[in-house]
């Protein structure tokens, strides 16, 4: 007998506002609202969209010395991260694979992390079992988490508090949002500009009203969510990225700062680093790459990549037709040899071969407000 579902603080908002709701990572989340998906990502793309990210994991690490600690399982700098700077990283199994992707902020008193939703019990239970004896590790199910995105978001959230226009991207700070403190960040996951909130769960349905009564704002649930982020390259945990796959073939090369790199100053000593630092050196066999079909034939997760002659050469792992480009777009793992820009392969869609091209990624150029 499965599990009964698990429900965010908005729950009764989302079905009050006609939503459909599914089940994903444990939970029943709206995957779109009666204007439709399409509708939800231009909202989010030219205007602001507000989306219940609350079913992901908020965890505190505290003490002297967290920041050191948690660098023993991720290959990014923590100890230069300053108060209120926020930083993506992924930790790390000792093949170099990544076991999850998240985000750090360092506040007045902590490291707080935001985590993936269906990870958040494994990387709970990985933090206690590495670092339980180092610093403290609070998980947060009381917090909520809402994320409004968008080139008019930050308009809107300036009418509950002006001081968050101050903020630039990938930084943070507490604010009073309807009479509630709350931690908000200039992040997403969308490539728009926007704000991650986090906040006692019950603030959570005052704070959404009052944003979706304005103008710019409309709610977006899963499905829009799912095809920004595809526009904006980002990478899906168990899907784009898992256990299996390392910084080096997923492209995220870019998070692992030179003072973790071989040479830095505090290169390596993180699981899998040996294995990361060779790959950095001597590339990797498969490559994360952008597709763009060359036909309008949708092309899905889970179809194989095949070179002219047929010969199979790596499978997709996002797709979607993008409302914004207006054409099927997809990352997949490639051989390392088709990785390159322009270069022509083909999706096997059910018994045809779809065209398709490498494309340098993002589909959509980002929009973040970095000041």
């Amino acid at each position: 007998m499965s599990a009964e579902l698990l429900k965010t603080p908005l729950h009764a908002f989302h079905v009050e506002h006609g939503a459909k709701m599914v089940p994903f990572a444990g939970y029943e989340m709206p995957v779109s609202y009666p204007a439709g998906i399409v509708a939800e990502h231009k909202q989010c793309r030219e205007s602001a969209a507000l989306f219940d990210v609350s079913h992901m994991g908020q965890i505190r690490l505290i003490g002297d010395g967290a920041d050191r600690a948690l660098e023993s399982l991720m290959p990014i700098d923590l100890i230069g991260l300053g108060l209120n700077q926020q930083r993506y990283g992924f930790f790390t199994n000792p093949a170099g694979g990544i076991l999850d992707d998240l985000m750090v902020t360092r506040r007045d008193h902590d490291l707080l992390l935001v985590v993936n939703a269906d990870r958040k019990a494994f990387d709970t239970q990985h933090l206690v079992t590495n670092l339980g004896g180092r610093c403290q590790i609070v998980p947060l199910p009381d917090r909520a988490l809402l994320a409004l995105q968008g080139p008019k978001a930050v308009a809107a959230l300036a009418r509950l508090n002006p001081d968050v226009a101050g903020l630039v991207f990938m930084t943070g700070g507490s604010f009073t949002l309807t009479g509630v403190e709350c931690y908000v960040t200039r992040s997403g996951y969308t490539g728009e500009d926007g704000f991650e909130i986090s906040m006692p769960a019950d603030a959570a349905e005052p704070l959404a009203r009052a944003l979706t009564q304005m103008r710019e704002v409309k709610p977006a649930g899963l499905g829009a969510r799912d095809t920004l982020r595809l526009e904006a390259g980002l990478c899906l945990y168990g899907h784009d990225i898992n256990d299996r796959t390392n910084p080096v073939h997923a492209g995220l090369t870019w998070a692992i700062p030179k003072v973790r790199r071989s040479g830095g100053e505090r290169e390596g000593r993180y699981p899998g680093a040996e294995v990361i630092a060779l790959q950095m050196t001597q590339g990797a066999p498969h490559k994360r790459v952008g597709l763009v079909a060359l036909e309008r034939v949708p092309v899905r997760e889970g179809m194989n990549v095949v070179d002219s002659r047929g010969h199979r050469i790596g499978k997709v792992t996002s797709g979607t037709i993008t409302p914004t480009v207006d054409k099927p777009i997809a990352m997949a793992y490639v051989v390392s040899d088709y990785a390159r820009p322009a270069a022509e392969v083909y999706a096997e869609v059910r018994l045809q071969r779809v065209p398709m091209r490498v494309t340098p990624m993002p589909f959509v150029p980002h929009r973040y407000h970095r000041g």
